[in-house]
């Protein structure tokens, strides 16, 4: 049987790599997600290459990326 994340435990993932990439400038944004029935940390990105730094899991809570690319001011 393939457990599911619940959201606390996505909560808590997230807030843990919220405070590993505060500050990162390759980071823009680190929020939950719902992907296939289960949360998932989301962690948006400026650039591919910081990819490389994110982990694909945290306290067994799986872990996506996604380019966004540069943001700026409106």
């Amino acid at each position: 049987m393939v457990q599911v994340t619940d959201r606390a435990a996505a909560r808590s993932a997230k807030t843990a790599l919220a405070s590993r990439f505060a500050g990162d400038p390759g980071v823009a944004a680190v929020g939950l997600a719902r992907q296939d029935a289960e949360y998932v940390v989301r962690v948006d990105l400026t650039e591919p290459g910081a990819g490389a730094r994110v982990p694909r899991h945290v306290d067994g809570v799986r872990v996506i990326t996604n380019v966004i690319g540069p943001v700026r001011p409106l």
